[in-house]
């Protein structure tokens, strides 16, 4: 008997861009993107460069029929729901590519790739002009900093400054436009989305060098997304989140940064499972030995961020938590992910220093404990709840965030244990924390050893 074939129809989006040697940017970066958002990412190769995670060493870009061949060979075959466009090098492959996206009916992103990351210009000066033609067919135009300085003549220093290049986009012809915030100073990154209305996305800055491939990655996520049907702010929110992501967790490779993680969602998503039977493995070791002698009054949990984790929705935990009984231990449910509000969001900030952090748990603090982790010996930490500012006070659960990243700002060496000694109405926690599941249930049970 013959095995049924079960063919599957992603959507099929299209990269028209240079190649990076180097895999972190590029095509390169734009197929592994798509393909991790469930589209079949088709190509058209505009230039050949030589290039790494230390910058460009040369570039080629071939002949315009060529490149009109390779799309006529992929728009013939393929239904193609988005395109595109990143290195297109010269103003005769802009036309060209003007010239061939002008009667399809599609979304088109176009990256307006003239810098590289590490400084190196990819376009050439005579040809930005040239541009205004492919803008005024976009959907959405996503120039960094920079790329809206050479298109608009626009200094971008402050939002407003973004929000009026973006205004100028839209006025060359662009449904919108993504004004990128990554190379304007300051604390945090603001991504401007002009359209019929103004969008502000806000997110912390990663303190990394590791951006290679950062603005090929979130233009082709947000074609991948809109291939998929999703409303432009839906896809533009997804693929800042995604890229937000990937810079988070650089991939270590090359002798230079490095490049950003194309696929860490999926990495991400492949890991719950495993994270969830890592924490029920704690609590059932906590059963066994019974840890009554650390549960505090509100109850125990065990929280196990996925390795990537972002979000509350990322990690596992017990839900309804773990509780003292007549006989010892017991979990009042199993375990889920979002089941924990207050531990997981302590170990999420824990993660914003030491992002190698996946589990913790909370036990009884009093003045026994104190003494036990004293001669432990272990590295401790602690917060001081009057120290925490109004204004992190006036929403529910930050102060589990913002305690955590007291404890771990300082340079010395990561805490194993953070001490919350409460205040009116609160009761002290220790929380116990660790790179992996066997350490974090070595170290509760070590603690459980030293009460006795």
């Amino acid at each position: 008997m013959t095995r049924t074939p079960a063919p599957v129809a992603p959507p099929v989006c299209l990269t028209i861009a240079g190649s990076d040697s180097g895999g972190g940017a590029g095509i390169q970066a734009d197929i592994k993107t798509m393909e991790a958002h469930g589209a079949f990412a088709t190509s058209v190769v505009t230039s050949v460069t030589s290039q790494n995670t230390q910058g460009v060493t040369a570039a080629f870009t071939l002949p315009v029929a060529e490149i009109e061949s390779q799309y006529d060979a992929v728009v013939s075959d393929f239904d193609v729901r988005a395109v595109k466009t990143g290195m297109l090098a010269s103003a005769d492959v802009v036309a060209a590519v003007t010239e061939r996206v002008a009667d399809l009916d599609a979304p088109l992103v176009v990256d307006p790739v003239m810098v590289a990351t590490s400084g190196d210009r990819l376009f050439e000066r005579e040809g930005e002009a040239a541009y205004q033609e492919l803008i005024a067919k976009a959907t959405l135009v996503t120039p960094n900093a920079d790329e809206a300085t050479v298109l608009t003549g626009i200094e971008i220093e402050t939002t407003e400054d973004a929000i009026a290049a973006g205004e100028q986009l839209v006025e060359m012809g662009a449904d919108a436009a993504l004004v990128k915030g990554g190379h304007v100073s300051g604390k945090k990154v603001v991504d401007v989305l002009v359209a019929d209305e103004v969008a502000r996305f806000t997110h912390q800055r990663v303190e990394t060098d590791a951006t290679h491939g950062s603005g090929c990655t979130l233009s082709s996520a947000i074609a991948a997304r809109l291939a998929h049907g999703d409303a432009l702010t839906d896809a533009v929110g997804a693929g800042i989140s995604f890229m937000t992501r990937a810079v988070r967790y650089p991939l270590d490779v090359g002798k230079g940064p490095g490049a950003v993680h194309h696929l860490v969602g999926l990495r991400n998503k492949a890991a719950r499972e495993e994270t969830a039977e890592a924490v029920e493995g704690i609590v059932q070791q906590f059963v066994e030995a019974d840890v009554r002698a650390l549960v505090p009054e509100i109850g125990m949990n065990v929280v196990g961020a996925t390795p990537y984790a972002e979000a509350v929705s990322e990690t596992a935990a017990v839900e309804g938590r773990i509780t003292r009984t007549l006989s010892g231990v017991k979990p009042n449910r199993g375990v889920r992910f979002g089941a924990s509000s207050h531990v997981a969001r302590f170990l999420l900030g824990a993660r914003e220093a030491v992002p190698q952090l996946r589990f913790a748990v909370n036990c009884r603090f009093d003045d026994d404990v104190e003494a036990a982790l004293n001669e432990l010996g272990w590295s401790l930490a602690e917060f001081d709840r009057g120290e925490e500012p109004d204004d992190v006070k006036a929403e529910e659960g930050n102060t589990m965030g913002w305690g955590a990243r007291r404890a771990f700002s300082g340079d010395g060496e990561t805490p194993v244990a953070v001490i919350d000694r409460g205040e009116v109405g609160k009761e002290p926690i220790v929380k116990l924390v660790a790179e992996d599941a066997d350490t974090l249930a070595a170290r509760a049970l070590d603690l459980l050893t030293a009460l006795d």
